[in-house]
């Protein structure tokens, strides 16, 4: 079946960004093309045949990582990564927390900043590889040992020891620094994560830099806008002190207005919100202001502070039409589990649990006043699956304003991947997506996390070619719209 070129293709011809048509990056010091070049692609060979050509379209177009939270420092001081065990375990909440259920203690990890030996956390890493086979960080972690650090042997006990020596020695080069990283992966966009108060002095580094792509700041407010997070009663007055604004809501609200303001000067182009559940409430400006007093104060009871979370979210949204920003709420999943796992090692240490959630009726408040809004992006995540067919799907299939996130966290893998399109599409189409979000704090995950989309996308689309449900020609077309202009249309890049 022949396979005409793509915008992707003819755009990036002679980049070094993902895996190349042949199966190996190759400045990833791998000497030959992998045997496993068809991975994630069906069994029945015509289907095969027919994602690989759709794959080998995109794989090498630049990458847009609209949504992630590598930290801002490593690319604006661009320093050695200290080891093996900081840069791929200690960090990556995927790994802790599975090898914690299996019996290692987070303190032999490093977790919550307890000082360890790295080659011992690495050999308990090693020691329990075998446990992630089949999961997506297992998967990940592969594809960064062989595509990134040209690892060729499998990580085993008895190898632990020279895969850290290997990669130690690699770490040293400067071709592994960060910023050389960003090159090669041919990250053409990478947002992060940051604080409303943040000066993002690295974000303005970074933009006077000679960095190629670009570094583009994100507004995360929660500690904001919910009474019930850490810091809350201390973080709005600092808001409000910064901002030179008065202690009243509509004082509050300009606060927040200015800060993104100052957010979009230094390149911002969305706001994100991880909510425990997608909650929106409208009030009158008379009774937000009694409510907001209340919450400053600590005298709310959980209902008002529930009350006030949700005001605050469709306030957001109200912002966002003001302003442009894209609104992203990541929704569902019930924050730090494990009291006694919080207390010892802080927030983002694995214990965090996904929970049932309700957008239809939670957003309802907010649709109502900007659902029509064709200037609202409102991008919609879930780790619930049930709601991508059931609710994301038709909401984003009928509102302007509404798009279906993709699968995020716990729904990344490439199983998941492939029900979330099997849920989504056939109410909403391809268009009404974000394009792949990675989501990551593991820098070297972001190519093979893209990787693993396209190559889901790829194997999706083959299946919809040879039952005949689609032209070859329109699955050529989608694809490449996933992997660019589709990202930069929905985040307004």
């Amino acid at each position: 079946m022949p396979r005409p070129q793509s915008s992707a293709t003819r755009e990036t011809a002679g980049r070094g960004s993902l895996v190349s048509a042949t199966g190996v990056n190759p400045e990833s010091g791998a000497a030959e093309a992998r045997a496993d070049r068809d991975r994630l692609f069906p069994a029945d060979p015509t289907t095969r045949s027919v994602a690989r050509d759709l794959y080998d379209s995109v794989a090498r177009a630049p990458i847009l990582s609209p949504h992630g939270h590598v930290p801002v420092a490593w690319l604006a001081e661009d320093r050695q990564f200290a080891d093996p065990t900081e840069l791929l375990v200690t960090h990556d909440h995927y790994v802790t927390r599975l090898l914690h259920a299996s019996g290692v203690a987070l303190s032999e990890l490093g977790v919550g900043g307890n000082v360890v030996a790295p080659r011992s956390a690495w050999r308990l890493f090693a020691e329990h590889w075998d446990k992630f086979a089949g999961t997506a960080s297992g998967y990940w972690i592969r594809e960064e040992l062989i595509e990134v650090l040209g690892v060729t042997s499998d990580l085993s006990p008895t190898t632990a020891d020279s895969i850290f020596d290997e990669i130690e020695l690699k770490l040293e080069l400067p071709e592994f620094r960060p910023r050389a990283l960003f090159e090669r992966f041919g990250i053409e966009v990478l947002a992060t994560t940051d604080d409303p108060l943040d000066g993002l002095e690295h974000h303005a580094a970074i933009a006077r830099s000679s960095l190629p792509g670009r570094v583009l700041p994100t507004f995360r407010p929660d500690r904001y806008l919910d009474p019930d997070q850490e810091g809350f009663r201390t973080c709005v007055p600092e808001l409000l002190g910064a901002t030179g604004s008065p202690a009243t809501f509509a004082g509050y609200l300009d606060a927040l207005r200015q800060r993104r303001e100052y957010f979009i000067r230094h390149g911002a182009v969305s706001t994100d919100h991880g909510v425990e559940e997608p909650y929106t409430v409208d009030l009158s400006d008379h009774d937000a202001e009694q409510l907001f007093q209340r919450v400053l104060s600590g005298t709310a009871d959980e209902s008002q502070r529930r009350m006030f979370r949700g005001h605050m979210l469709l306030r957001m949204a109200e912002l966002s039409v003001e302003d442009g920003l894209v609104m992203t709420v990541h929704a569902g999943v019930v924050r730090n589990h494990s009291s006694v796992t919080h207390r010892r090692f802080g927030a983002d240490s694995g214990h965090d649990i996904p929970r049932q959630t309700d957008f239809v009726r939670g957003l309802r408040p907010l649709l109502e006043r900007f659902g029509l809004e064709r200037s609202l992006h409102l991008v919609l995540f879930a780790v619930d699956e049930a709601v991508y067919s059931r609710e994301l799907a038709p909401m984003a299939g009928f509102y302007p304003s509404v798009y279906v996130g993709a699968p995020w966290w716990f729904l990344d893998a490439p199983d998941a991947m492939q029900r979330f399109r099997a849920a989504v599409t056939e109410t909403a189409g391809f268009s009404r997506g974000s394009g792949f979000v990675d989501d990551t704090r593991a820098f070297l995950s972001i190519p093979a996390r893209h990787d693993t989309a396209r190559r889901a996308d790829a194997a999706y689309l083959a299946r919809l070619v040879v039952e005949e449900r689609i032209a070859m020609t329109t699955a050529q077309r989608v694809i490449d719209d996933l992997v660019g202009p589709q990202p930069r249309r929905v985040f307004k890049l």
